[in-house]
Protein backbone atom coordinates (compact mmCIF):
# COMPACT_ATOMS: atom_id res chain seq x y z
CA UNK A 1 0.00 0.00 0.00
CA UNK A 2 1.04 3.31 -1.18
CA UNK A 3 0.32 6.53 1.25
CA UNK A 4 -0.71 9.64 -0.82
CA UNK A 5 -0.56 12.75 0.97
CA UNK A 6 -3.04 15.41 -0.13
CA UNK A 7 -1.59 19.29 -0.51
CA UNK A 8 -3.47 20.81 2.27
CA UNK A 9 -4.86 24.40 0.78
CA UNK A 10 -6.50 27.44 1.98
CA UNK A 11 -8.91 29.73 1.07
CA UNK A 12 -7.37 33.35 -0.12
CA UNK A 13 -9.25 34.98 2.94
CA UNK A 14 -7.39 32.33 5.34
CA UNK A 15 -4.05 33.03 3.31
CA UNK A 16 -4.47 36.75 3.81
CA UNK A 17 -5.54 36.97 7.11
CA UNK A 18 -2.10 34.66 7.60
CA UNK A 19 0.17 36.92 5.92
CA UNK A 20 -1.18 40.46 7.41
CA UNK A 21 -3.32 41.98 4.26
CA UNK A 22 -6.20 43.01 3.36
CA UNK A 23 -7.91 40.39 1.09
CA UNK A 24 -9.51 43.17 -1.53
CA UNK A 25 -6.39 44.55 -1.74
CA UNK A 26 -4.36 41.25 -3.09
CA UNK A 27 -3.69 40.69 -6.92
CA UNK A 28 -6.92 39.02 -8.43
CA UNK A 29 -5.17 35.70 -8.97
CA UNK A 30 -4.27 35.58 -5.47
CA UNK A 31 -7.59 36.33 -4.57
CA UNK A 32 -9.29 33.68 -6.71
CA UNK A 33 -7.20 30.98 -6.18
CA UNK A 34 -6.56 28.10 -3.42
CA UNK A 35 -2.79 28.55 -1.48
CA UNK A 36 -1.41 25.50 -0.51
CA UNK A 37 1.22 25.60 2.93
CA UNK A 38 4.02 25.41 0.60
CA UNK A 39 2.85 28.29 -1.54
CA UNK A 40 2.31 30.56 1.96
CA UNK A 41 5.52 29.35 3.27
CA UNK A 42 7.43 30.61 0.45
CA UNK A 43 5.56 33.74 0.46
CA UNK A 44 6.25 34.34 4.34
CA UNK A 45 10.11 33.61 3.57
CA UNK A 46 10.09 35.35 0.41
CA UNK A 47 7.83 37.94 -0.05
CA UNK A 48 6.95 38.99 -3.58
CA UNK A 49 6.81 42.79 -4.47
CA UNK A 50 3.38 43.30 -4.37
CA UNK A 51 3.25 41.45 -0.47
CA UNK A 52 5.93 43.81 0.29
CA UNK A 53 4.02 46.92 -0.41
CA UNK A 54 1.32 46.26 1.08
CA UNK A 55 2.86 45.33 4.34
CA UNK A 56 4.65 47.99 4.38
CA UNK A 57 1.73 50.79 2.92
CA UNK A 58 -1.60 48.62 3.07
CA UNK A 59 -4.33 49.03 3.14
CA UNK A 60 -4.79 47.02 6.29
CA UNK A 61 -6.83 44.75 7.71
CA UNK A 62 -8.52 45.91 11.23
CA UNK A 63 -6.26 43.46 13.19
CA UNK A 64 -2.96 45.25 12.08
CA UNK A 65 -4.55 48.60 11.76
CA UNK A 66 -5.54 48.10 15.70
CA UNK A 67 -2.00 46.86 16.71
CA UNK A 68 -0.34 50.03 14.75
CA UNK A 69 -2.77 52.42 16.75
CA UNK A 70 -2.06 50.43 19.78
CA UNK A 71 -6.23 49.49 20.33
CA UNK A 72 -8.49 46.41 20.40
CA UNK A 73 -10.33 45.66 17.27
CA UNK A 74 -13.29 46.59 19.00
CA UNK A 75 -11.63 49.93 20.26
CA UNK A 76 -11.95 50.52 16.59
CA UNK A 77 -15.14 50.15 15.83
CA UNK A 78 -15.85 52.28 19.05
CA UNK A 79 -14.26 55.03 17.52
CA UNK A 80 -15.94 54.77 14.13
CA UNK A 81 -13.10 52.96 12.34
CA UNK A 82 -14.70 50.51 10.19
CA UNK A 83 -12.76 50.48 7.23
CA UNK A 84 -8.83 49.07 6.62
CA UNK A 85 -6.61 51.95 6.39
CA UNK A 86 -3.34 52.73 4.83
CA UNK A 87 0.36 53.21 6.69
CA UNK A 88 -0.45 57.21 5.39
CA UNK A 89 -3.77 57.43 7.16
CA UNK A 90 -2.83 55.45 10.44
CA UNK A 91 0.16 57.88 10.81
CA UNK A 92 -2.45 60.80 10.26
CA UNK A 93 -4.44 59.37 12.86
CA UNK A 94 -1.70 59.18 15.41
CA UNK A 95 -0.49 63.12 14.88
CA UNK A 96 -4.20 63.44 15.00
CA UNK A 97 -4.76 61.76 17.96
CA UNK A 98 -8.75 62.16 18.67
CA UNK A 99 -10.07 61.71 22.19
CA UNK A 100 -11.57 57.76 21.33
CA UNK A 101 -8.04 56.99 20.27
CA UNK A 102 -6.39 58.48 23.77
CA UNK A 103 -9.02 56.54 25.44
CA UNK A 104 -8.77 53.60 23.52
CA UNK A 105 -4.86 53.38 24.17
CA UNK A 106 -5.72 53.51 28.27
CA UNK A 107 -7.96 51.14 28.00
CA UNK A 108 -5.51 48.65 26.57
CA UNK A 109 -2.98 49.53 28.57
CA UNK A 110 -4.87 48.92 31.48
CA UNK A 111 -6.10 45.59 30.04
CA UNK A 112 -2.29 44.49 29.66
CA UNK A 113 -1.30 45.81 33.09
CA UNK A 114 -4.24 43.03 34.35
CA UNK A 115 -3.28 40.50 32.03
CA UNK A 116 0.39 40.19 33.39
CA UNK A 117 -0.96 40.71 36.94
CA UNK A 118 -3.05 37.54 36.33
CA UNK A 119 -0.19 35.79 35.33
CA UNK A 120 2.02 36.56 37.54
CA UNK A 121 -0.70 35.83 40.24
CA UNK A 122 -0.90 32.34 38.39
CA UNK A 123 3.05 31.67 38.45
CA UNK A 124 2.56 32.59 42.36
CA UNK A 125 -0.26 29.97 42.50
CA UNK A 126 1.69 27.72 40.62
CA UNK A 127 4.89 27.86 42.82
CA UNK A 128 2.76 27.46 45.89
CA UNK A 129 1.58 24.53 44.82
CA UNK A 130 4.83 23.07 43.45
CA UNK A 131 6.27 23.88 47.37
CA UNK A 132 2.89 22.04 48.84
CA UNK A 133 3.46 19.13 46.70
CA UNK A 134 7.58 18.83 47.60
CA UNK A 135 7.03 19.26 51.34
CA UNK A 136 3.61 18.30 52.76
CA UNK A 137 2.80 18.96 55.90
CA UNK A 138 2.20 15.63 57.95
Amino acid sequence: MTSHQNTQTMKPATAAKKLGVYLEATPAEFQEGVVSRSELSALQADPPQWLQDLRRNGPHPRPVVAAKLGVSIAGLARGGVTEPLTTEQIEALKQEAPEWLQKERATQAEVRKEAVRIKEKHAEDAARAAEQARNPRS
